[in-house]
């Protein structure tokens, strides 16, 4: 078998035992394809004909061709996620990526909304189905930490709108239950009051009745955000990061919020700690009599 049909195995593997997103799949079959295509122009035929030195060189010209460090550590991550399959399967004798590191990332926060922004971005005027739908979706956003991915392919059946509670499959196939706040449930059950709420149906329809497309939320959560005004860029994930920000300057309870969000690892979840210090320190800066910066002098205040 070729190396291409190995890697077209793998990932036929990673979305039905796996049940990895089409998003996932998406990004781990143009990074293996940036890999297949400098084997194919050295002429090597398969994965074992790798080594950590012609590794290195793949990722060096992937440099020099403008890929930033934050997709340099993906590709990375694509490749090792598939020379580990293969190893186990025995296809593989040696790690090709031994010894091989991507550059240092330098870890940018996540912008997220203060609660006045939020509110104002979820709390959507108007009586009209579009309007419902809309104000249903952000407050649910905003109430739950849902990724985009979760959020479409939701269904009444998952919802519990008595015990303000919802089952939502994440990355992986794992399912965790979240809360739903009081205001996203009243949204929601004004939104479903005009869908009626079929257990098999997706909570938010796109056309033909199928759920709603990733790229249609999106475009809509722009538009809503041009029609406020707002200097920010929004986009859906960054309701999850306000979500994750505000419940751990709330709350102080990490391990709690890593379940919210269902992050596998702590450490994703931890970047929320970093905006958090920021709030405190901002707070103690102006509140603090000694805490706070002497400004910088005026060329006007010097002798």
């Amino acid at each position: 078998m070729s190396a291409r049909a190995h890697a077209e195995q793998w990932l036929q593997r990673l979305a039905h035992e796996r049940h990895a997103s089409a998003h996932t799949l998406d990004g781990y079959r143009r990074d293996l394809e940036k890999l297949l295509r400098h084997m194919e122009t050295l002429q090597l035929a398969q994965f074992d004909q790798l080594d950590p030195n012609l590794m290195r060189s793949f990722i060096a010209a992937q440099h020099r061709a403008g890929l930033a460090p934050s997709s340099l550590q993906r590709l990375l991550s694509s490749c090792r996620s598939l020379f580990r399959q293969l190893s186990r399967e025995g296809l593989l004798a040696h790690d090709p990526l031994a010894g091989v590191r991507g550059p240092k990332l330098r870890r940018k926060l996540p912008q997220v909304l203060d609660t006045d922004e939020a509110a104002a971005l979820v709390e959507v005027e108007g009586d009209g189905a579009l309007n419902l739908r809309d104000r249903a979706m952000l407050e649910l956003f905003y109430s739950s930490g849902l990724r985009l991915s979760e959020l479409t392919q939701l269904r009444w059946l998952d919802l519990d709108l008595r015990e303000g509670m919802l089952r939502v499959l994440g990355k992986g196939g794992k399912l965790r239950v979240v809360p739903v706040g009081r205001h996203a449930v009243d949204a929601l059950t004004a939104w479903g009051e005009t869908t009626g709420m079929r257990a098999e149906a997706p909570v938010f329809p796109g056309r033909g009745g199928a759920p709603i497309s990733p790229r249609a939320v999106q475009l809509r959560l722009k538009t809503l955000a041009m029609q406020l005004g707002s200097a920010k860029r929004i986009h859906p994930h960054l309701l999850r990061h306000t979500f994750a920000s505000h419940m751990l300057e709330s709350s102080g309870d990490l391990r709690a919020v890593q379940e919210l969000l269902g992050h596998a690892d702590i450490a994703t979840t931890q970047i929320y700690t970093h905006l958090d210090f920021q709030h405190l320190a901002r707070v103690y800066d102006g509140a603090h009599p000694r805490a706070r910066r002497a400004k910088p002098a005026s060329p006007r205040d010097k002798p």
